[in-house]
């Protein structure tokens, strides 16, 4: 009678499952599920706020744009999507990855060349699109992995552990950063596309 009762239990859960991915309603939430028990790791990690709206667990609650503006250390990175009109594109995407340059990675780059570049939206867009992937990339992907990125390219990671670069140059400070919608890895060097 037990072992009866425990198959139908089980066909009704897999009956309950099965129905909304038929309609194409669970892939998001099983997603949003699976970005809820990210664990974000790196050495920049711990400067993040512990609470608000800037911290982990506020971040996980907005969509990614809305999140990336709640962390002082993107701000600049913010500007550019707002300047290149990409919130809304980023804003209602699903399961994608943003390897989002710091403040500091944008001050790399020389002020002339950077004014350049924030004044060409074309060229902003391709710049930034270059940074989002079109899946969910985990730690694990991110030992060797090659990515096509939504400017049309496709970059590169490499690494283990807490160690990750992109394109053997920019380097995760802060992985695996869950929000509503996408992944997000910080990364030191802004990401130019060939």
């Amino acid at each position: 009678m037990r072992i009866h009762h425990f198959r139908r239990s089980a066909a009704l859960a897999t009956a309950a499952f099965a129905l909304p991915v038929a309609l194409g309603v669970a892939a998001p939430a099983f997603a949003d599920a699976q970005q809820a028990e990210a664990d974000p790791f790196g050495p920049a990690c711990a400067s993040v706020p512990k609470d608000g709206s800037g911290s982990f667990a506020g971040m996980a609650k907005e969509p990614v744009a809305t999140a990336a503006s709640n962390n002082p250390a993107l701000s600049t990175l913010v500007a550019a999507v707002k300047k290149a009109g990409l919130v809304d594109t980023l804003n209602n995407a699903k399961g994608i990855t943003v390897f989002a340059p710091t403040n500091a990675a944008f001050a790399k780059i020389p002020k002339a060349d950077l004014d350049k570049v924030l004044a060409d939206k074309a060229q902003l867009t391709k710049i930034l699109t270059y940074h989002v992937v079109g899946e969910t990339v985990t730690p694990k992907q991110l030992a060797a992995g090659t990515f096509k990125t939504l400017e049309g390219g496709s970059l590169t990671t490499a690494g283990s552990g807490e160690s990750f670069t992109v394109n053997g140059k920019a380097k995760i400070v802060c992985g695996d950063v869950p929000t509503a919608n996408a992944t997000v890895n910080i990364i030191d060097t802004v990401l130019i596309p060939k």
